[in-house]
């Protein structure tokens, strides 16, 4: 197999998901990313809200890249147990 130095990601880094209930008249989103910050410090941000508004943003600090992965996949999934999807 020829190599292309192409790396697929394993673990998402960035994750956007929503939630649209029209009988409710909601439309929610939620979006979550892994930064780096200037310091050699990783954050997961994520910004939730009404879908057509800014939303409220919310940054956690994490030790390495790993663990805010890992809060990243465990927020994801309870949200998707909440009915947002992809």
């Amino acid at each position: 197999m020829p190599e292309s130095g192409i790396q697929l990601e394993v673990f998402p880094t960035c994750l956007h998901l929503r939630r649209i209930d029209c009988a409710r008249n909601m439309r929610r989103f939620y979006r979550m990313a892994v930064q780096r910050d200037l310091f050699g410090g990783v954050s997961l941000v994520r910004t939730w809200g009404r879908i057509g508004t800014r939303g409220r943003q919310l940054i956690e600090l994490h030790e390495d890249e790993g663990r805010a992965i890992t809060a990243l996949m465990k927020l994801a999934e309870e949200k998707r147990r909440r009915g947002y999807e992809p």
